[in-house]
Order: structure tokens, then sequence, then C-alpha cells
């Protein structure tokens, strides 16, 4: 059986942050009278916000073989299809076995024979140390027999070995699944011709899926073996958990292993992924996404005063969850406006 194993070349994506913190507040009784944007104000607090990094790489089975043989031989039966479950020692492919079936004949008949000649060696043997013992045979006659008996218990050895070494590969003949999975690909049909070493069937088992990442030493520092992390395939959030950290050969990167359960089989082998790694924090502030106006490539806030309510133009960060953050344009204790559920957020006056 070999393996081929596919490896994940990863990227560096974008800085994420990771925390949420607004209040709400009440307005006073004077603001009745001027006019406000509908929706309910929320004071804007200062958030202490994780910095992560999100680290690019590919979801692959956790386990997956590409099986072969070393035999060299027809293939007589292919007793599966691609797509179909297999379990653990299933037979895949049966090759033509009858040259071998030959040989395991030939080495019973060595044995058999290699038997007879140590029974008639060990008889010899022990006829002469009886001899020997009463003097009648003389210590080169017994050293003779134990050499004719050692002779023949190694000729016996060897003819058990070459039994062994038929048997073998007679089970090379039947190509069986190294776990229980499903079976991706076919290589080849009966009657082809199957080679030493050549590919015959793909399984995988991808009840469990691995995501692999390159790594900063500074970002493998945060993270520990059995931890979770959050993460994606295919921009679908999912939640991993880290199985190993391992320096790359490069010396300067780490290897990040994450294992995300897929027993609903929903995740494809190949698919993109990502990892987001903490890497530090920082102050910000954090809105409702829902609060957020845009026009156009602008995106601004509704801000409330005791005075009015005015649109704010802000610069935005990256998304958190249902919040997100503000990077620019906006100060822990300015009050914004979130519409009523449902409802876009709308420039003030309009």
């Amino acid at each position: 059986m070999t393996h081929i194993p596919r490896f994940a070349v990863p990227t560096f994506g974008a800085l994420l942050v990771i925390a949420s913190g607004c209040s709400r507040s009440h307005p006073d009784a004077h603001e009745a009278s001027v006019t406000r944007v509908p929706g309910t104000a929320l004071v804007v607090k200062d958030t202490t916000l994780q910095t992560a990094f999100e680290a690019s790489g590919l979801a692959e089975p956790i386990q997956q073989a590409t099986l072969s043989t070393k035999l060299m031989g027809t293939v007589i039966a292919v007793l599966v299809r691609e797509g179909d479950p297999v379990v653990a020692g299933q037979a895949l492919v049966r090759l033509d076995a009858r040259d071998i079936t030959a040989k395991q004949e030939q080495t019973a008949a060595s044995i058999a024979d290699a038997e007879s000649m140590r029974s008639d060696a060990a008889t010899q043997a022990g006829r002469m140390r009886a001899l020997y013992a009463d003097s009648a045979a003389t210590r080169a006659q017994l050293d003779a027999a134990e050499t004719g008996l050692a002779r023949a218990e190694a000729g016996l050895r060897a003819s058990r070995a070459a039994a062994a070494e038929i048997r073998a590969m007679g089970s090379y003949a039947t190509v069986r699944s190294p776990f229980a999975g499903t079976v991706t690909k076919r290589f080849v049909d009966p009657g082809a011709f199957a080679a030493p070493g050549s590919p015959l069937i793909s399984v995988q088992d991808a009840r469990e899926i691995r995501i692999t990442v390159s790594a900063t030493p500074a970002m493998a520092a945060t993270i520990r073996r059995g931890q979770s992390i959050a993460g994606s395939i295919e921009e679908r959030p999912v939640s991993a958990r880290v199985e190993g950290i391992v320096p790359s050969s490069a010396g300067n990167l780490y290897t990040i292993n994450a294992i995300v359960d897929n027993r609903l089989g929903s995740i494809l082998s190949g698919s993109t992924a990502t990892l987001t790694l903490p890497v530090g924090t920082h102050v910000g502030v954090l809105v409702p996404a829902a609060a957020v106006i845009r026009q156009g490539d602008l995106t601004g806030v509704t801000i409330r005063t005791a005075a009015s309510d005015e649109t704010r133009w802000v610069r935005l960060g990256q998304s958190v969850g249902a919040m997100i953050e503000v990077s620019a344009g906006l100060r822990a204790g300015d009050q914004i406006v979130v519409p009523p559920a449902g409802e876009p957020a709308v420039a003030a006056g309009e």
C-alpha cells in the first residue's frame, strides 16, 4: 500500500478583530422636540479587541490512501465503484494469483521433504550418540551425524521461510481497504495489467477534515494542542480543534493542523480553508452592522446629539459576527442610532 500525500501551500490573509461592546442609552426628555432618525440610540464604548490573523490553507480528509500492490499481474476483479462506502479490511481489487498458487504447492512439497530429511537426520544423530557413548562409533562419525542434523534443520527453516514469503505474496493479490471510508477513485478495470507500486484504487475517511496552515513563531506561541479555534471552509464558519503545531523545514514558520468534524459529509476534499490565529489585542470600538449606512463607496453611521441626528462618514474595519469595527471617525462616548429590526440604516435628513 502506498500513500500519495497532498500538501497545502498556505498563504496569509487579512487581520481580524474578535470582541464586542456597545451599551444602550436613553434619550433625555428635552430631545422630544428634535427630529430624530427612527431607531435606538447606543453609546459607543472602548473595547479590548483580540487581533487575529486569518491563515489560509486546504481542507483534506484526516485519512486518505492510494492503494497499490507489490505484485505484477492482471487485474481479475474490481469489487467496488467510486463513491461506495467500505469497511476496514474489505477486499477492493483482486489480481490473478495462479502463479502464486502453484508456488505455494511447490513450497508445501518442499516443506514435506525437508521435514522427512530432518526426521531421518535426527534418527541418525540419536543412533550415533548412543554408539559413541558405548565407544562403538568415533567422534568423527558423531560429528558428521550432528552436522547432518543441523543441515536438515536449516533446510526445514529455509523451506518454511519460503512458504511464508509465498503466502505473503498471495495476500498482495487481494488489495484491501486499510480503514473504513469511501472509494474516491478507481484507476484500473478488470483485464488491466498491474505493476508493483502502480495505483489501483483510492479511499478516504472524511468523517474528520484536517486544515493545514502556516504560522509565524509568534502566532504559534499563542496556540495549544487541543485548543478550539475559529476557521472557515469555502467561507462557511467552522470550529476546529488544534491537532498539532510542528516546526516547518524552513525553520522560520510553523505548520498548524486543526481538525473539523465532517460526519455529515458536507465538506469536500480540497476545499479552501482558513484558521483564525490570535496575535494580540488592541482597543477599538464596535457598532452593530445594522447601524452602518452605505452610499456607494461611503460608509457612515448616524450620530445622535442633544441638538440633532447627523450622518458621520467613517472607515470600517473587520466584521465580528453581527458587529463591525469602526477604525476611524468614531470614538468612545459617541451615540449612534440603530434602525428598527428589518429596516436599513439611512442618513440623517433622508
